[in-house]
């Protein structure tokens, strides 16, 4: 009797909080009239400006070659070849039937380019957030003409990360499969570490059991391991003749039995669908599956908000003072080119309006209240150096934001190095700051509300890190362009390198070096080749791509069935 009242009680409980959720839904957002940023450029700012101008044009003209390069995927032949042949769609064509227009978030599109064993055009693999019947998924789409589909290190480590975002903002996510498995020569880096291969298949399980939907699309092979991505999905649908799943392929049937089999036999989507059950869907044709799909993902439990509600919130929205177009000029060509933080502050906010925190202190850390599309965001933003003042400050804002369930977004532009200890005096003060420094770092560690990262200057050093960079978590991390990330900025090579009188020309011979292969190193296309952010994306476009992940991080929010009791396991 006691386990049925308690039952009913929880039963209860979870019915209330799903209301109270409804409810507040319906309601409207507290009215602000925050300050206007009225900060237009002049004359003073003049020379800096042109200067970061010339440097940001520069660097637009390398990020459209490099754009440019990705669209051609694995080249002509292999185009040929994919859509010849094999009769298969290209992975932007399919992306075209699954989403409800092209204008999606792409994650990471300069992932797999400068590595050691050579480019591989978007790592080999699609991966981004788009809207499919108005809900945003998370979609990882294969692309076969880049070496065939073969699996590299850096194309898991970028499925994981689109894995890891999905986890992170409850989002569905659909796999759209055409891989040939492992790339054999490097299976040392794909196969036996944690954050390797098999940690794709952990993920799937671990968002099953979150609720999380996931659907997977055969629409090529899936050959060993990647045959476990669509029997591990909630839902599977199957190309007819193009689609094959199995563990190994014709040739290794034949080496161990001597047998000749077709793929479609060994495994094709009609005895998948007929024999086996590993899929629930079977099409005649590739336009075919995606329409599976995106009726699929009608049935999942969202109650998204009505197209007039957000018709009106979005007139609702006011417009900033002044262009976006002129953040590539406040983008800064070294930190010596930096102008004030609140020049790019009122080109990212609604109105330019933007209420101040701590305003008289810890000024080389500005930090406040704002709205970008509608949503409420603390901003944390540099200034300077981020002093002992400063980072008590950021420490502060961060624990309120915390507190009141306010999304962070930190615009970081660290200092170019560590400051230096040549007096006991400054020994003090850096180990305040050390100490200010570390406060804030558990609090932006801890703090569980979603964070945004955008670089837009310099990613360096421990600052870094209290600015919520890639290994404090933040939902996304984007760089602009113009970015720099290292441990120490290219030019002060020198504060790393113990001071040596007797062999000065030894030493500066070492420090041009390492100079030299920190500005190699620290470009932010070097960055986002090896998947150290989410992408490099256009100053003037930030407020879009901030909209976008502001929008796809509230979303779960209309998930229906994340409160419901854990139901018994079904098996067939």
């Amino acid at each position: 009797m006691h386990r049925c009242i308690t039952r009913f009680a929880e039963q209860h409980w979870h019915c209330s909080v799903r209301c109270m959720s409804s409810a507040a839904g319906k309601r409207r957002a507290l009215p602000s009239a925050f300050p206007v940023l009225d900060l237009p450029l002049k004359p003073i700012h003049q020379s800096v400006f042109e200067a970061n101008l010339r440097n940001s044009n520069a660097c637009r003209k390398k990020y459209t070659e490099f754009s440019e390069k990705l669209k051609e995927g694995g080249g002509k032949n292999a185009i040929a070849r994919h859509t010849q042949r094999n009769r298969k769609l290209l992975v932007r064509d399919r992306l075209r039937l699954l989403l409800d227009d092209e204008d999606f978030l792409e994650l990471s599109p300069f992932a797999g380019l400068g590595l050691p064993y050579g480019d591989i055009p978007s790592a080999g693999c699609l991966t981004g957030i788009g809207r499919i019947n108005g809900l945003w998924c998370v979609f990882i789409a294969n692309d076969a003409t880049v070496k065939g589909g073969t699996a590299y290190p850096i194309t898991v480590k970028k499925q994981l990360r689109a894995q890891e975002i999905a986890i992170q903002n409850r989002l569905p996510c659909v796999y759209v499969v055409d891989s040939g498995g492992a790339f054999l020569p490097l299976q040392s880096e794909i196969f036996p570490d944690k954050n390797q291969g098999g940690r794709t298949f952990y993920n799937e399980a671990i968002m099953s059991a979150m609720k999380i939907p996931q659907v997977s699309v055969v629409c090529g092979s899936c050959t060993a391991g990647g045959a476990y991505i669509p029997t591990m999905a909630e839902e599977a649908v199957m190309v007819h003749r193009i689609g094959t799943i199995f563990l190994g392929g014709p040739p290794l049937v034949k080496a161990a039995t001597g047998e000749e089999v077709t793929p479609e036999e060994l495994g094709g989507a009609t005895l998948h669908s007929e024999v086996s059950g590993c899929v629930d869907h079977f099409a005649l044709e590739e336009k075919e599956a995606f329409d599976y799909t995106r009726n699929i993902i009608s049935t999942l439990n969202f109650k998204l908000p009505e197209e007039e509600e957000e018709t009106e919130k979005r007139k609702a929205e006011e417009e900033t003072l002044y262009s976006s177009d002129e953040l590539v000029g406040l983008a800064p060509k070294e930190y010596n080119y930096s102008l004030d933080v609140k020049l790019v502050v009122s080109r990212l906010t609604d109105g330019s309006r933007f209420q101040e925190f701590k305003a008289r202190y810890g000024t080389t850390l500005v930090t406040g209240f704002a709205k970008i599309h509608g949503h409420l965001v603390g901003i944390v933003a540099n200034n300077g150096e981020l002093t002992y003042q400063a980072a008590l400050k950021g420490s502060h804002f961060v624990q309120l934001c915390d507190q009141r369930d306010v999304p962070l977004l930190f615009l970081q532009n660290t200092a170019p190095t560590a400051a230096l200890t040549l007096a006991t005096k400054q020994a003090e003060i850096n180990s305040n700051r050390l100490k200010a420094q570390g406060s804030m770092m558990s609090a932006v560690a801890c703090a569980s509300v979603p964070k945004i990262t955008v670089v837009i200057g310099g990613c360096h050093g421990a600052d870094s890190y209290a600015m919520c960079g890639r290994a404090f978590e933040p939902n996304f991390l984007f760089l602009w362009p113009n970015a720099r990330v290292s441990v120490t900025a290219p030019g002060h090579a020198g504060s790393l390198l113990p001071h040596n009188s007797e062999q000065e020309e030894e030493q500066e011979k070492q420090e041009e070096k390492l100079n030299r292969r920190l500005k190699e190193e620290s470009s932010a296309f070097f960055s986002s080749g090896r998947l150290w952010d989410d992408g490099v994306i256009l100053p003037q476009d930030t407020r879009k791509v901030l909209r976008d992940t502001l929008d796809i991080i509230k979303q779960q929010q209309y998930q229906l069935s994340t409160g419901k009791m854990q139901s018994a396991l079904l098996r067939i």
